[in-house]
């Protein structure tokens, strides 16, 4: 089982990722899309030239020299979506930078197809050597509920490094922005106590603004367990449904989850929304 590391580090407020779309249309339409996405490093640049950098040079100003550009990738790349790393590559390339590729993604968590809850019950993990003191740009081509790219950056905050920019593709989240609603945490923070930690493993201010939205939504401690309980065997159901026995053991949540929920609780319907 995955040990993971606690989410103390969140984005600085005020932070709003540098996107291109906010519909990923036109990514799915291009041609080069497909293989893109099943990792092949070709159709990757080819979709990136075509739809990206004429663009990306809008953003020139905000990227000075010498910048690190890290995307979320696994240390086993094959059969990955390519275009996460292909975009930060080019960057590095346009901007005077450096592409990063060592901080990769230790663990699979399977997101596609997953609902807000799955995705919070399978938390990525990143290992590798950050740059003590190093700018930061976190880069990929989509991002909706934003879990992902806090993990990562709470991964460099916590060894030395400092999140300058995020850089998407596609940014498909309801909340535009990156660090939570004040108003959410606090809201949080005063529902659950200590309890959202041991919980999630998560301070309430390290959550993505499009995490924090969701978790309002949740009016108990015993209501985020139950929905968490169900989260994991429609994780579990959908892995096996596709041959992957007992994935979910090693990318879910780990001593947090296993410490939180009870094996006993009921399995509760998704909360209403505040």
């Amino acid at each position: 089982m995955v040990t993971l590391l606690p989410r103390e580090n969140g984005f600085a407020p005020g932070l709003l990722p540098l996107s291109l779309f906010t519909k990923d249309a036109q990514l799915k339409a291009h041609p080069a899309y497909r293989l893109a996405k099943s990792g092949d490093k070709d159709a990757a640049l080819e979709l990136v030239l075509d739809v990206a950098v004429a663009r990306l040079y809008e953003y020139g100003p905000r990227f000075a020299p010498g910048l690190v550009f890290v995307a979320p990738h696994a240390q086993e790349a094959t059969g990955d979506n390519a275009i996460p790393q292909t975009l930060a590559a080019v960057c590095a390339t346009m901007f005077a930078g450096q592409a990063e590729t060592e901080i990769v993604q230790s663990d699979r968590v399977y997101h596609t197809g997953a609902d807000a809850m799955e995705r919070m019950a399978t938390r990525a993990q990143f290992v590798g050597r950050v740059q003590a003191e190093a700018e930061y740009v976190l880069v990929d081509d989509v991002i909706s509920l934003g879990g992902t790219l806090a993990e990562l950056a709470n991964f460099i905050q916590l060894r030395g490094g400092k999140v300058k920019e995020v850089l998407v593709l596609v940014n498909a989240g309801r909340q535009t922005g990156l660090a939570p609603d004040k108003k959410f945490v606090q809201l949080l923070n005063r529902r659950f106590g200590n309890e959202f930690f041991d919980i999630f493993g998560i301070k309430p201010e390290a959550l993505s603004a499009n995490e924090a939205q969701y978790l309002v939504g949740f009016r108990s401690v015993d209501e985020i367990r139950n929905r968490l309980a169900a989260a994991r065997q429609e994780i579990d159901r959908r892995l096996r449904s596709k041959g992957i026995a007992s994935a979910f053991k090693s990318a879910a949540l780990g001593a947090f989850a296993d410490q939180a929920l009870s094996p006993a609780a009921p399995l509760a319907d998704k909360p209403h929304r505040t």
